[in-house]
């Protein structure tokens, strides 16, 4: 059986020297899978999804991809070896416009440009028909789409997604997870951390629970969302998420 396209093992990492906030956290992500990571606040959710894109110091354990240890490796790599990151806030360039935006996220292969945008445009038509318009005028749900369609335009094989439903209405939470799907389903291997714990687990391939820096449970979406466990000490007060 083939290595995962990415793997972290035994991550601990932390902002603060001396301060950990994770402690031994371990991730897979296979070709083409969508792997959803819930649990409590404060749990260290984002900071691993951090730790993967260099932006947290992983003081031990590794991160691979694609067998390559990547552990601490600069983003601006990470970008070029595929990997794509839509941070929860200030994700986009506001006095930009949509179009500017979206050739940031094309910088290291300009080129590309028309196709790229094209493919963006199929996933997101609003950024096309707004393309002039600067990213600052924009809804939460639409700058949402920029920063999405941003990550995407350097063709990356795996997107980390930092809770894309974070701040939206309901209506537009939905479309952030069908949006998401739809990338997946073009090929691109998700990695999403998401308050919205129901949702997440119901379109995810699996989910991992951390809990206090640690992994707590793992498994298909299904097999957490149908776990009593995992019902009774998370999913009934992160419930009041969805």
């Amino acid at each position: 059986m083939s290595e995962p396209l990415l793997i972290a093992e035994d991550v601990t990492a932390g902002y603060l020297p001396g301060i950990d906030i994770l402690t031994g956290c371990n991730l897979t992500l296979a070709e083409g899978e969508f792997v959803g990571i819930i649990g409590p606040n404060g749990a260290g959710k984002s900071t691993l999804l951090k730790s993967l894109f260099g932006l947290v110091d992983v003081r031990s354990g590794s991160v691979r991809l694609r067998g390559q240890d990547i552990g601490n490796a600069p983003a601006n790599k990470l970008v070029a070896q595929g990997v794509g990151y839509v941070p929860q806030t200030r994700n986009v360039f506001p006095s930009l416009t949509i179009e500017e935006n979206l050739e940031m996220g094309l910088y290291l292969k300009p080129k590309d440009f028309k196709d790229r945008f094209a493919y963006v445009a199929d996933l997101f038509p609003l950024l096309a028909d707004r393309r002039k318009q600067r990213a600052g005028g924009l809804s939460g749900g639409e700058r949402q789409m920029v920063a999405m369609g941003r990550a995407l335009m350097m063709k990356p094989s795996v997107l980390l997604l930092d809770e894309p439903s974070a701040g939206l209405s309901p209506a537009l939470q939905d479309e952030a997870f069908l949006r998401s799907r739809e990338i997946n389903a073009t090929g691109v291997s998700i990695v999403m951390v998401e308050q919205n714990a129901r949702r997440c687990l119901q379109i995810c391939h699996r989910g991992y629970v951390l809990d206090q820096g640690r992994n707590a449970y793992t498994g298909t979406g299904q097999q957490l969302l149908n776990d009593p466990k995992v019902i009774e000490l998370y999913l009934g007060t992160l419930a009041q998420h969805t």
